[in-house]
């Protein structure tokens, strides 16, 4: 049982009050007084206000469904269907043009484009992956992965396969730096900015390039330049993650999560793990010193630049009780704690800088609508107000998941037009909000449909242009979703260029990696030229955005809906047993298809959502959706085999809570609010603890 403590008037999660009072409050210029008295003025002002904005949800979601089942098998006349979401207050007015005014940006989100990394911040290891991952060797990605065709041969280093490597990348350094071989003989070289013993450094396109040259190492003495290694910096950015990508349900789990946040903070973040039989420990990277050319010192940042990103409006925390008894909103406790813990960083308490320009950057996910966005902008107020910073000091990404976001996206932007920094589209919420939002609109498209149909094209444009229009280019970041095949690395070289090409100065990859290939992409496209091409373009309509993608029939044959309802119990069930018995959040999942993908709850909510859909309009029945399951949790058994903390499911399914969870998604997924998974994965992850 949690035990509380009172701290002006709020019941503490005693573990979560001595974490922020023995390990937060020292430093900051915060007395725990003033911290608990300010936090509970921010509850008292803010939750009724969250609970209402939840409630504004329910009702025009309600009134969205009444709309449709009147109209049931009536073609969407654009016309009317709009004029109905201006009048339940779906759609807004569009305001009148501006330009945000965002200051004190660092120029990783600012002026750099490149990749970016979500990380769950419970994994105190991969956390610290992440952040180290600014800087990455080209010649061991493309080594180690299928960038080069084929896999290198067992027994140490295989010269054949690193000849090849070798040779892509003088290609890249051709193509990037023409003519830098003249660096190497003390020549002039217009892309060369740094110098030091054994190394060159080059800058194109905003991004570094480091060659490090050593004669005497196993790769440099076969090259003829001496080259052993070429470094590319990687990861920009690195949203450190306390939503999607983590189970966190209860005071334990929370300051678990507040604890490698705030270790990143300080840099003093550490893990120990084995490898060949030792005890190895991981921690942060220093920053590299180099010497320019006219003899002049300078320093680049060892560690991507850190996000993070905190719950949204939907979801209470029992580790903070109100005054009524009642748990607290979730997204408020992040905001005011994470904060909290940043003053380490902006005071110079630790052992590095996250941000050299003295800022806090919260990613603030799935908001509907520029009401909401403007409740984060005076919470975002509040907090600075008790922390003692600045006006604007948090800066805000808006994550660009939610239909109504979507649709409102010019009325988002200048709801936080003094502090937002990010924007980005996802096409993983963004449909199963488009699902959810519809579902009584008629049966939907097959998913792998999804990725053709006129929104998503519309969606994904429409988020670059309209931030554009906004002044975003310079000031802030217009990212896109994740690359979801971590071991598929020649297919993201070949399609993630995409990205760039889109006007996008930053995208999602799933490891350190995968961002050192996609950096790749970055010397290949000039994003801020192609931001400038892009802004002459037209943006598309609302109509496009809009059009809902039912399918004109149910004609699928039984093969196909049987292929649909498994593909999707598959990757529910492969994804909800990790998070209810293990608590693992983000994972790389085997599919149906056995190929490891990168899934977090945002992929849930597609799938649940839409076999949930199917169940609505009679394309399945429930017998069909549970003979999916049984037969899918023997697949996912035969995955996890070799798992030793794994828990059969098959032949067990009537008290495996993973297993009744999965079941619980699809079967209450027209009752969840606007369709979201977290009520449920909470509540039975809560179940699995408590029973140990």
């Amino acid at each position: 049982m949690t035990s509380y403590v009172d701290r002006a008037g709020l019941s503490v999660a005693a573990e979560l009050a001595d974490f922020i009072e023995a390990k937060v409050l020292p430093g900051t210029g915060v007395t725990a007084a003033a911290f608990w008295s300010g936090s509970a003025r921010i509850f008292d002002t803010f939750a009724p206000e969250n609970k209402a904005l939840l409630a504004k949800r329910d009702d025009i979601q309600a009134k969205l469904d009444a709309w449709h089942k009147e109209r049931r098998g009536k073609p969407v006349d654009q016309v009317e269907y709009q004029a109905y979401l201006r009048e339940i207050g779906y759609l807004v007015p569009e305001p009148a043009p501006f330009t945000i005014t965002t200051e004190n940006v660092d120029d990783e989100v600012a002026t750099m484009a490149g990749p970016q990394l979500v990380v769950p911040v419970l994994n105190d290891r991969f956390a610290l992956n992440a952040a180290n991952a600014r800087w990455g060797s080209l010649y061991d990605a493309l080594y180690g992965t299928d960038a080069i065709s084929g896999s290198a041969k067992p027994g140490g280093y295989d010269a054949e396969r690193g000849t090849r490597v070798i040779a892509r990348a003088k290609e890249f350094l051709d193509d990037a730096i023409h003519g830098w071989a003249v660096a190497l003989k003390g020549t002039s070289h217009p892309a060369l900015v740094g110098r030091k013993p054994g190394g060159l450094l080059f800058r194109h396109n905003g991004l570094h390039i480091e060659l490090v040259i050593d004669p005497g190492d196993i790769i440099g003495r076969e090259d003829p330049h001496g080259i052993a290694d070429v470094i590319l910096e990687s990861a920009l950015t690195t949203i450190c993650d306390l939503e999607d990508s983590i189970a966190a349900v209860d005071a334990e789990d929370k300051v678990a999560a507040y604890a490698n946040w705030l270790g990143l903070m300080r840099g003093d973040l550490e893990a120990s793990f084995q490898k060949g039989g030792k005890t190895m420990i991981r921690s942060l990277e220093p920053d590299r010193e180099w010497t320019a050319l006219d003899g002049s010192t300078f320093v680049l940042p060892g560690r991507s630049l850190l996000f993070v990103r905190n719950v949204g409006h939907l979801m209470t925390t029992p580790a903070v009780k109100l005054a009524d008894g009642s748990e607290a909103p979730e997204g408020i406790l992040d905001g005011i704690v994470t904060s909290l813990i940043a003053i380490h960083d902006l005071r110079g308490l630790g052992h590095y800088r996250n941000s050299r320009k003295g800022s806090v950057y919260i990613v603030k996910p799935k908001m509907h609508g520029p009401e909401e966005a403007g409740f984060t902008n005076r919470l975002f107020d509040a907090i600075e107000d008790l922390l003692g910073l600045a006006r604007h000091t948090i800066k805000v990404g808006v994550m660009d998941e939610e239909r109504r976001t979507s649709a409102n996206l010019a009325a988002c932007i200048e709801a936080v037009r003094n502090r937002i920094v990010f924007i980005n589209t996802g096409f993983l919420d963004r449909t199963g909000d488009e699902m959810h939002t519809s579902m009584q609109a008629g049966p939907m498209i097959r998913k792998g449909a999804m990725k053709e149909s006129a929104w998503i094209k519309a969606y994904e444009s429409r988020n670059v242009q309209i931030g554009l229009a906004c002044g975003l280019s310079g000031k802030a970041q217009i990212g896109k979703g994740m690359w979801a095949a971590p071991d598929r690395m020649a297919d993201m070289i070949e399609q993630k260029i995409g990205h760039p090409k889109s006007g996008a100065n930053t995208a999602w990859v799933p490891s350190p990696t995968a961002a050192t290939l996609h950096a790749l992409h970055y010397h290949q496209v000039d994003v801020f030229g192609r931001q400038r091409e892009l802004a002459r373009e037209t943006t598309p309509t609302l109509d496009a955005l809009l059009t809902i993608p039912v399918s004109p029939g149910t004609n699928w044959s039984e093969r196909e809906i049987a292929e649909e309802l498994d593909n999707n119990a598959q990757g529910i069930l492969g994804y909800v047993v990790r998070w209810i018995d293990q608590g693992i959040g983000c994972s790389k999942v085997p599919d149906i298809n056995d190929i490891g993908l990168m899934e977090d709850r945002a992929t849930l909510r597609i799938s649940s959502q839409h076999m949930a859909n199917w169940l609505l309009h009679g394309v399945c029945t429930r017998e069909q959706v549970d003979t999916a399951f049984a037969k899918m949790a023997a697949k996912v058994d035969a995955q996890n085999v070799g798992d030793p903390f794994y828990k059969p499911m098959a032949g067990n399914e009537a008290r495996s809570l993973a297993f009744q969870a999965a079941r619980a998604l699809v079967f209450e997924g027209l009752t969840q609010p606007n369709g979201y998974t977290e009520p449920l994965l909470h509540a039975w992850r809560q179940k699995a603890k408590a029973a140990g």
